[in-house]
């Protein structure tokens, strides 16, 4: 069965080619040129992949994948901001709100195929790691089934990155992994985001976590891991 492609961009050209280039590797595309139509159609296609630039005439694409992110019905859906905003700043609000990816105009036809195929291919492989992770740790309590996370009982609300970090850090529970391999093991990405993404990511991740943020350990000049110690 053919993947479908959510491209959510205004500039008319840009979404024809990404959308040629998409059907010929392949998949089947939807474009839509507005924040809120991104939304309408994510919530009711249910498509594989959503593309989505930063700069859209009603709303912001920051926006649009907090909102995704947000519910529960489009959480799981990858998304790939794409757009001429390069800055370190940027790509770490990105990633924060849960973007799968972040590439940058302008940017080879190629290149956004196979950023397209490694992010799928990465979520493809995620669910055995992530349903064999249910474990229960002090108040933490994490359902790898159902890819939901609780402290004290109480539901936590986190992105697909967040909890995919999580489960990262929990089943390798007392070995310390660095910015580098977290980046790579988590985010699919090798030296194209500055570690302080990890960094920022963390912390957001301690915080929600609130009473249980105390197992994530920063380990000085290597990296972070999940304590060993209850």
């Amino acid at each position: 069965m053919s993947r479908t492609v959510l491209i959510v961009e205004d500039e008319f050209d840009f979404a024809d080619v990404v959308a040629l280039n998409l059907r010929r590797a392949g998949f089947e595309t939807v474009a839509v040129r507005s924040g809120e139509a991104g939304v309408t159609e994510a919530r009711h296609r249910k498509p594989d992949l959503v593309l989505l630039d930063l700069m859209l005439p009603d709303i912001m694409g920051t926006e649009v994948c907090r909102r995704l992110k947000s519910d529960p019905a489009t959480r799981g859906i990858p998304v790939i901001m794409v757009t001429a905003r390069g800055e370190e700043i940027d790509r770490v609000v990105g990633f924060e709100l849960g973007a799968d990816d972040y590439v940058v105009k302008p940017i080879s036809m190629r290149e956004l195929v196979l950023r397209v195929n490694a992010v799928l291919r990465r979520m493809s492989q995620v669910p055995g790691e992530i349903e064999t992770a249910s474990m229960t740790v002090g108040p933490l309590r994490v359902d790898g089934s159902s890819h939901r996370t609780f402290v004290d009982e109480q539901e936590v609300g986190l992105t697909a990155l967040e909890f995919r970090l999580l489960v990262v850090l929990l089943t390798r529970r007392g070995r310390v992994l660095s910015r580098e391999a977290l980046l790579d093991q988590v985010w699919g990405l090798q030296a194209e985001v500055e570690t302080r993404t990890v960094d920022t990511m963390m912390k957001r991740l301690r915080d929600k976590l609130a009473a249980a943020g105390r197992y994530l350990e920063t380990v000085r000049g290597v990296g972070y891991r999940f304590s060993d110690q209850d």
